[in-house]
């Protein structure tokens, strides 16, 4: 099953209030938070042996990819806007 009919309902309701590439962003930026919230979870569990209260080094890194890659799909939708 491709990513379009997984998602074709939160697809179908943003495309049409935003345009095809704009909501296929929304939907992608709703997926990345999610993405997010469930490594942020996994982080509470998987502590850093060397920073006390900190998530492991490999779990820092998943999520400044993600929080980054949310970063750079919001200032293309800006772009997209202001066009």
């Amino acid at each position: 099953m491709s990513v379009f009919d997984d998602h074709k309902q939160e697809l179908d309701h943003y495309e049409t209030m935003m345009g095809a590439a704009r909501g296929r962003l929304a939907v992608s930026l709703d997926l990345l938070t999610d993405a997010l919230a469930l490594v942020g979870q996994h982080g509470v569990y998987c502590q850093s042996a060397r920073q006390a209260g900190k998530p492991a080094m490999d779990i820092q890194a998943i999520m400044k990819g993600i929080t980054d890659a949310k970063q750079l799909m919001q200032s293309a939708m800006e772009e997209m806007k202001s066009k």
